[in-house]
């Protein structure tokens, strides 16, 4: 159950700021931890939500930058979806001029998980060929945004027909729509037979194994979610389960003999590697600016429309980011 609470706003303490959250994202893992999914939720009830951007509107001692007045973008680790949220300053991160409070709210989680995918782990480079699944999702927008920086690149992404015009503009180059196709057919015709080098699954289940049997040798599975734990409006200990016993068994001795490989990417097991995280977001602001990606706002609902905006985005009818505002 959703609902809006009045609570005291939160004091900065020393080196810490508070924001006045703008706008808040929306992620699978919100949804999931409404509905226990998300062994890391806290415990009910809870405020969930992974970023902001908003106004500093408050600074602890100690604290030099931000100051109130800065426009900034965060990552926090639930605690987001409020009017105020408090964290510590370093995690305040300043905004381009040009980019909307929408923007900022759209970019941390998505374009995060896609970049960390797809690089540091993926390793995409010049002529490599990518499957997106979700591909119109937030996750999905935001890879196919960050394959058209990469010369000669090859991307394939599931997403239903109504969906395909959007994702083809966004750099998808072969739209597959999976409620009426195979997709793993279609992809192998599509190559030759070849497969792809890099299949980025935010699924799970057994969809990780017909990802994993559609990978070039040298390629790369990356898993990067779980939706098909949560394919109805409540939770369901049987379809957990079943997806749940789904999910294939990689051994090791396989992966040296297929030449494949597994990784899985996380963002809340991150937060011991504030390093390598801001390096990224930092690599991310400036393709930013430099006008190569663009966070797309599928919609923008109330704190107190949050039943609507979770329906929206459990139910597969958004193309790129939901939010949330105060």
């Amino acid at each position: 159950m959703l609902e809006v609470r009045e609570v005291p706003d939160p004091v900065p303490g020393p080196g810490q700021v508070r924001i006045a959250v703008r706008a808040a994202g929306l992620n699978f893992a919100d949804v999931m931890a409404r509905m226990g999914l998300y062994p890391e939720a806290p415990r009910l009830p809870a405020v969930v939500g992974f970023e902001v951007a908003g106004l500093v509107d408050a600074a602890g001692a100690g604290v030099t930058s931000p100051v109130p007045g800065d426009r900034v973008l965060a990552l926090v680790r639930f605690g987001g979806q409020a009017e105020k949220v408090v964290l510590p300053a370093e995690q305040a991160i300043p905004m381009p001029a040009e980019m909307t409070f929408e923007q900022g709210a759209a970019l941390p989680v998505n374009y995060l998980t896609a970049f960390h995918s797809l690089f540091r782990v993926g390793g995409l480079s010049r002529g490599r060929s990518v499957l997106v699944h979700m591909a119109a999702g937030g996750v999905g927008i935001a890879a196919l945004q960050l394959c058209r920086t990469v010369p000669g690149v090859t991307v394939y992404g599931t997403a239903s027909t109504a969906k395909h015009e959007v994702i083809r503009g966004e750099g998808c180059d072969h739209p597959i729509d999976y409620r009426t196709r195979d997709y793993a057919s279609e992809v192998r015709q599509l190559t030759g037979g070849r497969g792809v080098d890099l299949v980025l699954d935010a699924l799970g289940g057994a969809d990780w194994r017909k990802g994993y049997r559609l990978l070039r040798p040298g390629g790369m599975l990356v898993a990067c979610g779980f939706s098909n734990l949560a394919t109805g409006p409540r939770r369901s200990l049987l379809v957990a389960a079943r997806q749940l016993l789904s999910v294939p068994r990689f051994s090791p001795i396989a992966l040296m003999d297929d030449n494949r490989g597994v990784a899985g990417v996380n963002l809340g097991h991150l937060w011991g590697e504030p390093e390598m995280v801001m390096g990224e977001i930092e690599a991310l602001l400036g393709l930013f600016r430099e006008g190569r990606i663009r966070p797309r706002v599928d919609s923008t609902f109330r704190f107190e429309e949050a039943g609507a905006a979770h329906e929206r985005l459990q139910g597969r009818g958004s193309v790129g980011k939901v939010l949330l505002v105060p």
